[in-house]
């Protein structure tokens, strides 16, 4: 409840033509509800009198519902007091967990609904606020460290994967203590999980030509792919895309915005004519609708069996998913000189540091450095002497 409210009265209004009374509490003069955000000023509370009871066992019955609907007045008054001055509310202790998880996961991102996914699975679907402490959390993160992956079954989550999954989850923590739904915050007494390099593969561009130039059995993925490398977009975003976000520009080009599914971050990147050419957006289609996707056809079964025999039979062995795109429209650009200031807001990372990968996977600039520590002696090139200067003799007759 917000602080606004400063008295809550229990009141009586009659109901079924008089026969009968409903219980409601009266807020005055206010509060507003925190899922809906509207100001409120009754509560009905569920329970009923008689208007004019007619003996004793409905006298008794009367007795009995007043002093729960008085019970339940004083525990709303407490809440208003408590937030008033500040005070810690036990009753919202007894909140459910999950629910304010799940409300929090849908205003952030996908990855904090897989993590969702994970703590609701964990704790077998119920967990309120009371239950939160640092034992449950660590319990927690083994259960993450064996659990296996959504799609693979078999295999178990990556340790970078479980890493991220951990820090969102004490986000969790620290915004439900901000909230003040929690008593106390478990991440000060809770490890962090530290990640391990890993390698982002990617095509170069010898192999991207070679990619392009192969036939693919899905060709809604082939065009969906090669989308992604011309520009960086996630598959995710790839999936989402509708016409309506390509638009054109002042200076005449086109370019595309997108509000990503994974940080929520808005990106508004110039879109090149190989790019445009590729999904057709010259063609002439009086059925196409601002609103419809630009990959209708995209499916998640095309990322696997279609893709890996599609690079294999572009002869390409490396291990490639859907996901390599973005990566090699990353490392690509940094082979090619362009900023990596520029990179990141192109692909809408929060921190350069990020960014930073790709000019480390820079091949170009690796190529370009390796020669330039030798074991040979260094030659200097050779100094010509200068030619002596001769006196200018005078051609002035003597007499």
């Amino acid at each position: 409840m917000n602080n606004i409210c400063k008295t809550v009265t229990l009141r009586k209004r009659p109901i079924k033509n008089g026969t009968m009374q409903s219980l409601y509490l009266d807020y005055y003069p206010g509060y507003r509800d925190e899922t809906t955000m509207k100001m409120q000023r009754h509560e009905s509370l569920g329970i009923y009198i008689y208007s004019k009871p007619r003996n004793q066992r409905e006298r008794d019955y009367n007795d009995r519902m007043m002093e729960k609907g008085e019970a339940i007045r004083c525990r709303r008054f407490e809440s208003v007091v408590n937030e008033r001055y500040d005070f810690f509310d036990r009753e919202k202790m007894k909140g459910d967990f999950l629910a304010y998880f799940e409300k929090k996961a849908r205003e952030k991102n996908t990855k904090w609904e897989n993590v969702y996914k994970h703590f609701h699975a964990f704790c077998q679907g119920k967990c309120r606020f009371d239950e939160i402490n640092v034992e449950l959390c660590n319990r927690f993160m083994q259960y993450l460290f064996t659990t296996p992956q959504t799609l693979h079954k078999k295999q178990k989550l990556h340790i970078n994967t479980i890493a991220g999954y951990w820090s969102t989850f004490r986000a969790v923590l620290h915004t439900a203590y901000r909230d003040h739904r929690i008593q106390e915050n478990p991440n000060g007494y809770l490890d962090r999980i530290d990640t391990i390099p890993t390698e982002k593969e990617h095509l170069s561009q010898p192999e991207l030509v070679k990619l392009a130039e192969t036939e693919c059995q899905e060709p809604e993925l082939k065009k969906a792919f090669l989308f992604s490398c011309l520009t960086g977009i996630r598959k995710s975003d790839v999936k989402g895309l509708t016409w309506m976000k390509i638009q054109p520009y002042g200076n005449g080009g086109m370019y595309i915005t997108v509000r990503m599914q994974k940080t929520k971050q808005l990106i508004n990147n110039p879109i090149s004519e190989e790019a445009l050419e590729l999904i057709g957006f010259y063609d002439e289609d009086e059925d196409r609708q601002p609103s419809d996707k630009v990959f209708p056809n995209l499916k998640d079964s095309m990322f696997q069996s279609p893709l890996k025999n599609w690079m294999k039979a572009a002869g390409i062995t490396k291990h490639i998913s859907f996901h390599c795109a973005r990566h090699t429209f990353g490392s690509l650009q940094a082979d090619a000189g362009t900023s990596i200031y520029a990179i990141q807001r192109m692909l809408g990372h929060k921190n350069v540091e990020t960014t930073q990968i790709y000019a480390d996977m820079s091949d170009e600039t690796k190529r370009q450095s390796v020669d330039r520590i030798t074991l040979k002696p260094i030659v200097s090139p050779a100094i010509k002497p200068l030619a002596p200067k001769t006196a200018k003799v005078s051609s002035v007759e003597t007499a």
